[in-house]
């Protein structure tokens, strides 16, 4: 299920995005601060190439990028969204 980043409560959306990108493997390599790592992966957020999949069946939340999520699901949250 893809969740607008937009119904979040900011504090939540906060959570999520520091979450992620202090996630092991998720180093890039620089030294970048966590307030830099976060905003960057907010603003791909913001641009749409990354969407918020809510995993039902687990309760996990997790960041995907929009050419990994199948094309249905893809169509179906466009659609949602209009």
């Amino acid at each position: 299920m893809l969740i607008p980043y937009q119904m979040l409560e900011p504090t939540t959306l906060d959570a999520l995005l520091e979450d992620f990108v202090t996630r092991d493997g998720t180093d890039n390599g620089y030294e970048d601060s966590l307030e830099r790592r976060v905003l960057q992966v907010r603003r791909i957020l913001e641009k749409g190439d990354v969407l918020i999949v809510f995993h039902p069946d687990t309760g996990d939340t997790s960041l995907a990028h929009r050419h990994s999520i199948p094309a249905e699901m893809l169509r179906a949250f466009q659609a949602d969204q209009q």
